[in-house]
């Protein structure tokens, strides 16, 4: 992603993007093919990383085909959930998905973006000022912003729509991610499951897997990496590639997705957990929504909850139970009930 060099002054635009991490390119790519004129504002050079499971789901992956977008990555088969002596795995039924490095990701679609002629400028956003006619911020003029600046949106409160409430004790959640540099032992997402953490392990590449923790603030990533004696034992004698990375907290609350011609999309819109691996296809499918209904904000209302609808219900039902005394029946019953468990995969997967 290359800033514009005319990045002083005031810039004139039909959307403004705010935030130019993966979701906020598959927004200015939308808008583009929509026959907009946009701008994206980013003040992080270069590709940027972030702490996540970096597993796309088959029906991410379709989601970046119809935008023009396919990264390299390391085919992923399905989910497999473990608990020491017991396990379960599914199988995608739609085909493939594929894990691919935050990094790898973020180029391919910043190149797509490029490709199409938008716009990127060096800027933050740190106010927002707009009427009936348009919308003011980081020196650019628009008709519409659309807000992807991510968990800790500062669109989201400078506009009013940052609700107040914060999640607190076992359900205020955070995440850590670390690669090691080994060959992958299997072509599915795994899920470790420990009395208060998760591991999830993806295959990124020929040599290289993403290990992600989530659960409760304070963790120290090698402690709790200890917690998981399968895994522990996968990798032992493999070098990190690269330094720990750390998101949070996680669950996030929009009183609303609209304010005037104000957006929110992506985790900017509210965020519930990374549990089920769904922010990516979710903030994709919003992205589109709020392309197609620029001009109505109540339609992006109505569609946002139906993009979001089965994130929300199953993320948020699955966090409860994982954040209850029940946790450790998690894996038990999966196990147990194997169609129970492959019916909710694909239903997060499509």
């Amino acid at each position: 992603m290359t800033a514009d060099p005319t990045a002083h002054g005031t810039t004139t635009t039909d959307v403004l993007v705010a935030g130019g991490g993966p979701v906020g390119l598959a927004a200015a790519v939308e808008a583009r093919l929509a026959g907009h004129d946009v701008v994206v504002v980013e003040p992080r050079a270069g590709a940027i990383d972030k702490a996540c499971g970096e597993g796309l789901m088959p029906g991410t992956l379709r989601a970046l085909a119809r935008l023009g977008v396919d990264p390299d990555g390391h085919p992923l088969r399905g989910i497999s959930y473990r608990a020491p002596g017991r396990h379960v795995d599914h199988p995608f039924r739609s085909g493939p998905g594929r894990g691919v490095r935050r990094t790898t990701l973020h180029a391919a679609l910043a190149a797509r973006a490029a490709e199409l002629g938008v716009r990127v400028l060096a800027r933050r956003v740190t106010d927002v000022d707009q009427d009936a006619d348009g919308v003011r911020a980081a020196g650019v003029e628009a008709r519409w912003l659309l807000a992807c600046d991510g968990l800790h949106s500062t669109v989201r409160r400078v506009t009013g729509l940052d609700a107040d409430e914060r999640p607190a004790g076992p359900r205020r959640r955070f995440g850590l991610r670390r690669h090691v540099r080994t060959a992958p032992w299997t072509d599915l997402v795994e899920v470790h499951w420990a009395p208060a953490a998760e591991a999830y392990v993806t295959p990124v590449g020929d040599d290289l897997v993403g290990i992600a923790l989530l659960g409760p603030p304070g963790m120290a990533f090698d402690d709790v990496l200890a917690g998981f004696p399968e895994l522990v034992e996968r990798i032992a004698g493999a070098e990190p590639a690269g330094a720990v990375r750390g998101a949070g907290p996680l669950r996030q609350r929009a009183v609303r997705r609209t304010a005037g011609r104000v957006r929110l999309v992506g985790d900017a819109s509210g965020y519930v957990d990374a549990l089920t691996g769904e922010g990516l296809r979710v903030g994709l499918a919003q992205a589109r929504a709020a392309v197609l209904t620029l001009d109505d904000p109540r339609a992006y209302e109505r569609a946002w909850v139906e993009a979001t609808r089965d994130y929300r219900i199953l993320t948020g039902g699955l966090v409860a139970w994982a954040t209850s005394p029940l946790r450790r029946g998690i894996v038990p019953v999966a196990a147990g009930i194997p169609p129970l468990f492959g019916a909710i995969v694909e239903r997060l997967a499509r």
